[in-house]
Order: structure tokens, then C-alpha cells, then sequence
């Protein structure tokens, strides 16, 4: 086990192990639902035990551990955060190495889909009232969101190798939402903008 003291206070001191997975770090269940208050009270209270700023009179390697747990903390918390990294890090402790960038293969509905999808966006603009229909497309991407977080979670829950490969084509379906989202985040920003 990969384990380091980074600073002894007294009687007081922090055990890193790196070896825990990120549920395990926040003393969370391994879980497709995180409790969010919990994970950010964690956060905060990890965040305040190995600040390297707690560090900045200690010898090199001391701060260099700080720095690295710190780092390894601030992962950990940003994974879980978001319901896209949380199911690819769900399938990761699975078994499951889901390369999102190679494997692209989906069904030829969904992409039609996402076409149509991408054709509102690009004629948004053009609308008459177009801040309403960044909302309602935003509102629509949200839900199909939650919809493909709840797919995820029945077959990752069921852990059958058939189910894993369903739960990694959600996840895929997720991205490409969660990428849609952003786009429309950004669109809302520049109208507003303007």
C-alpha cells in the first residue's frame, strides 16, 4: 500500500494513500448518486489537511508530497462532481477502460439525432426570440442527460458483462449531451453578450 505521512502536528498527522479509489477517499458508497453537500464538505475538509500553502516550511520532499496528494484530492472531487466522469470512473473500477475517443460506433438514430439536434443550434441565432430556445434546447439536452444517467445506473448496477457494454454505450450517448450542453452554455453566454 502507497502510503506517505505528509505532516506530523504534534500528535496529529495525515496518511495519504493513494491506493483508494475516490469513494473510498471521500468515505462515500461506491455509487452512481453521490450525496454532493458530503462530497464537497469532504473535499473541503481533505483540501485543508494537504494545502501545500501548510507545507511551505516543511523539507522538498514534504511539499512535493503535499503538491501530489493535493493534485490526486482535486481529481478525485472533480470526477465525482459530474455525472459524465463519475459513470466513465464507475466503469474504470468495473473493469471497463471506456476510450472515448476511438471507440465512436453508435446507432445510426442516435446520430440523426444528434444531427437535428446540432441544426437547432446552428439556426438559434437566426430565431426570434433566441435566449428562449438556448433554454428550452438546454432544458431538453438536461433531461436526455438525466435520462441516459439513469439507463447507466440500472445496467451498472446489474454488473452482467451485457449490461457493462450498455452501460459504456450511455456513457458515450452521455458525452456527446454533456458536450451539446456546453455548447449551449456557451451560445447563452454570447447572447447575453450581445
Amino acid at each position: 500500500m502507497l502510503q506517505y505521512v505528509i505532516h506530523d502536528l504534534g500528535f496529529d498527522y495525515v496518511v495519504v494513500d493513494l491506493t483508494k479509489n475516490y469513494f473510498e477517499l471521500f468515505e462515500l458508497p461506491v455509487s452512481c448518486q453521490v450525496d454532493q453537500q458530503r462530497l464537497s464538505s469532504q473535499y473541503r475538509a481533505l483540501q485543508r489537511a494537504v494545502h501545500p500553502d501548510r507545507f511551505a516550511g516543511d523539507d522538498d520532499r514534504q511539499q512535493r508530497l503535499s503538491i501530489q496528494y493535493a493534485s490526486h484530492v482535486n481529481e478525485a472531487f472533480n470526477t465525482l462532481k459530474q455525472p459524465l466522469s463519475r459513470a466513465i470512473y464507475l466503469l474504470k473500477l468495473s473493469g471497463r477502460d471506456v476510450d472515448m475517443e476511438r471507440n465512436t460506433i453508435m446507432e445510426p438514430v442516435f446520430l440523426m439525432e444528434q444531427m437535428e439536434l446540432r441544426e437547432s443550434v446552428a439556426d438559434i441565432k437566426s430565431r426570434k426570440n433566441p435566449e428562449q430556445e438556448v433554454e428550452r434546447l438546454a432544458g431538453q439536452v438536461d433531461a436526455d442527460i438525466h435520462r441516459y444517467l439513469q439507463k447507466f445506473e440500472g445496467f451498472w448496477v446489474s454488473g452482467t458483462d451485457q449490461d457493462l457494454d450498455q452501460a459504456e454505450t450511455v456513457v458515450r450517448k452521455m458525452q456527446f449531451m454533456v458536450k451539446l450542453a456546453a455548447e449551449l452554455e456557451q451560445l447563452e453566454s454570447e447572447l447575453l453578450d450581445d
